[in-house]
């Protein structure tokens, strides 16, 4: 085994576990806004192992579509949500 090899299984394990611990903290976070950034490292986790498998186009469509999409939808509702509704109980 040479080097390069070594140093690419390393950062595909470094990946891998970004991927896995982004996708626990989103489903174990409390707030929503903290689970969000949970999934936004969990995306570019899963776009770097693709750019390590040499699909270039699938890490840049994995950004794209579910980076910039889906991430924005979400964090814009976090955001225009009223706090008042979240924080009180329904009567």
């Amino acid at each position: 085994m040479d080097i390069a090899s070594v140093a690419e299984t390393g950062v595909f394990f470094l990946f891998a576990t970004i991927a896995i611990l982004g996708a626990l903290g989103l489903v174990l976070a409390q707030r929503v806004a903290h689970s969000m950034l949970s999934l936004i490292f969990s995306f570019m986790a899963v776009s770097g192992i693709f750019i390590l498998l040499g699909a270039e186009f699938l890490a840049a469509i994995q950004i794209l579509v579910y980076l910039a999409s889906v991430g924005l939808v979400v964090l814009f509702g976090i955001m225009l949500t009223r706090r008042q509704i979240l924080e009180e109980d329904f009567e």
